[in-house]
């Protein structure tokens, strides 16, 4: 990001906030977007207690959980808790007593409160695991000094401005895979039909995300007939899915219950020890090639590579890449199928992108024939860099993770002191819960809040200008659709030390693997396909298996 360039409205508004560990501190002046009025009453001088707050009782939460499939409809549940109980409200989720914000100016609220060292949790199973199995913690389980140490060395590796870019060609060699699988599978149906695209792109974000951690081919998008498919790829796959379906489920359960059917913690456990033992044999065998070869050629690096150069313990580059495996395989491949189906939906929205992607790739292109792999790392970085300043790229991106954020809730829980949280007082140690599917979907701050629109994230004229993510700037504001907005109403990666740390590479996967797939397919719905509804599996996922038609532009 070039220094003239604005950042975040958002950041403006949490001026207490430390700046991003490992980045320059740069916030120029922002005018505070205006906040639509809240239904909430003005905050009384003394605050009230948790004994005030509202919420359902904890025989009628938990029936809702476990015995009316509740886990899978958390989502649902924090948009019918703003509705019956107001911005605020508390509810047990198993033993823990969680307070859910639903109001986007309380979640800001929260969040200049958090601290520099914020925590998502007192306990939870991945915690648990880790101390259970002696296994080294990552980012999305370390706290206090480690945390902060991992989250500086991680944060200067791929949230600089530009970072992403540099593991452009491994991604653009992987999106090359995925478009070939993807015309085989086509070419086996005779409407071009796709059967199941979650599993395709999650094959794809393995391979992808596998390249930036170790500098390892998988071969995961090989043909799909070919019976060479690794049995390693497709345990990952499992665990990464297990690990998923498991961790709400393990919550929830009481821990006597857990003990009298163990089934679910021990297949939870067995998840995890797959993903370890999968993430230490690359990164043994990524340090074993480098010192054996010598220097590395300029380009040839990936996130173990960084973490050597800064002598982390071994143990903790294990913990810190398995932890990044994860995250990096669903939430791409989620966004990946969501964006998809929502432009297979909306053929207006599929052709203005692809008119801007012809466009941009006409302006783009050259002779790489005889380039050089110096070069052609260049003109991948070129590339992403030139995709994502598409104003409607982005804004397909921006307005798929509205309407299916990755992450539905996040949790905070600030061990220093009480806080306020509008007409409440929340004492320390309490497990806060971040409700933006909630807020995201929120009428009063995106008008149609169910319809697929990425209009709503373009400035009125916009031809392509550079920047971040549109609506991230202020001045940034909806097109032709009038309504008030918040900067906290949609906030899919996090915000502030605990903001998601790969967010620029997952964007730079996103936008390759759109404009490549949407250049060479038009996509379109399932001849008789019925509407697909999300389901919360810790992340946001589709609930059901999402075909789409793909033919050949």
């Amino acid at each position: 990001m070039s220094p003239g360039l604005r950042l975040p409205a958002r950041a403006a508004l949490l001026s207490r906030s430390p700046p991003e560990p490992g980045l320059p501190h740069r916030v120029p002046p922002v005018p505070a977007a205006p906040s639509p009025p809240s239904r909430s009453p003005p905050e009384p001088s003394r605050p009230r207690g948790l004994a005030e707050m509202p919420g359902p009782s904890s025989a009628a939460f938990i029936f809702e959980l476990l015995c009316r499939g509740g886990v899978r409809r958390l989502h649902e549940m924090q948009v019918h808790g703003r509705a019956r109980f107001g911005p605020v409200w508390r509810a047990r989720f198993g033993p823990v007593l969680t307070v859910h914000v639903a109001e986007p100016a309380l979640v800001a609220q929260v969040l200049r409160q958090e601290g520099p060292e914020p925590r998502r949790a007192l306990s939870c199973p991945w915690k648990q695991h880790r101390e259970l199995r002696g296994a080294p913690g990552g980012l999305l389980t370390l706290e206090g000094d480690a945390w902060r140490s991992s989250r500086r060395l991680l944060a200067r590796a791929l949230l600089r401005p530009g970072a992403a870019e540099a593991f452009a060609l491994p991604v653009a060699a992987a999106v090359t895979e995925l478009v070939a699988r993807l015309r085989r599978l086509r070419r086996r149906h005779p409407r071009g039909l796709v059967r199941d695209i979650g599993t395709e792109f999650n094959r794809f974000g393995l391979e992808a995300i596998s390249w930036v951690l170790f500098s390892s081919r998988l071969g995961c998008l090989g043909d799909p007939g070919d019976s060479g498919d690794s049995g390693d790829t497709e345990a990952v796959l499992q665990s990464v899915g297990a690990v998923l379906a498991l961790t709400l489920v393990t919550m929830a359960l009481p821990r006597p219950l857990l003990r009298l059917v163990p089934a679910p913690w021990d297949a939870f456990c067995h998840a995890w020890d797959q993903l370890f033992a999968f993430a230490k044999g690359h990164v043994d065998r990524r340090v074993a090639a480098v010192a054996a070869r010598g220097p590395l050629a300029e380009g040839d690096t990936c996130v173990t590579d960084l973490l050597v150069r800064e002598r982390v313990p071994v143990t903790s580059i294990y913990g810190n890449v398995t932890e990044l495996l994860l995250a990096g395989v669903d939430t791409v491949a989620s966004t990946l199928a969501w964006s998809l189906y929502e432009l297979a939906r909306n053929p207006g929205a599929q052709a203005a992108l692809h008119r801007q992607l012809l466009a941009a790739t006409a302006t783009n292109s050259g002779d790489s024939d005889s380039a050089s792999a110096t070069t052609e790392r260049a003109t991948a970085a070129a590339t992403a860099a030139a995709l994502g300043r598409l104003p409607l790229l982005r804004a397909v991106v921006k307005e798929t993770l509205r309407l299916y954020p990755v992450i539905p809730a996040n949790a905070r829980v600030v061990p220093e002191c009480d806080i306020r949280v509008g007409d409440y007082l929340v004492p320390r140690q309490t497990l806060i819960t971040l409700c933006h599917y909630a807020t995201s979907r929120d009428s009063r701050y995106f008008p149609a809040p169910d319809t697929f629109c990425p209009e709503r994230w373009l400035r009125h004229g916009d031809t392509g200008d550079s920047g971040d993510t549109p609506g991230d700037t202020a001045g940034d504001t909806p097109g032709d659709i009038p309504g008030p907005r918040h900067p906290f109403a949609s906030l899919p990666f996090g915000l502030g030390p605990r903001s998601c740390v790969g967010r620029r590479l997952a964007e730079l996967q996103l936008h390759m693997a759109l404009a490549q797939i949407l250049l060479r397919f038009e996509v379109r719905p399932e001849p008789g396909g019925g509407r697909v509804r999300p389901m919360t599996r810790t992340l946001l996922a589709p609930g059901a298996p999402i075909s789409l038609r793909f033919l050949e532009r």
